[in-house]
């Protein structure tokens, strides 16, 4: 099947291709041997958090920490009995 290129480089997909792979909103696109290749991409809100926390410099680690510091921290513990906080906590 044939797809014509826009002026903007925008391609319309076939419908009768589009019924051949999974429904997605996103795709992963590369140029393999002068193909292009489109791989349908589910992006999830985690994939944003983990994006949100990479722009923001906070590791894995931070979280283990910010979790186990809250866990020996209960909600009901007063504030006047809590020491320093983990970076990631704040």
């Amino acid at each position: 099947m044939l797809s014509k290129i826009t002026s903007k480089n925008q391609i319309t997909l076939p419908k009768a291709i589009m019924a051949l792979v999974p429904k997605a909103e996103y795709f992963e696109v590369e140029a393999v041997n002068n193909c292009i290749i489109l791989t349908p991409v589910k992006v999830t809100r985690i994939n944003q958090v983990w994006d949100k926390l990479d722009a923001l410099g906070i590791t894995e680690q931070d979280i283990t920490d910010a979790v186990e510091w809250s866990r020996q921290h209960p909600v009901d513990t007063p504030k006047t009995e809590l020491k320093e906080v983990p970076k990631a906590a704040i």
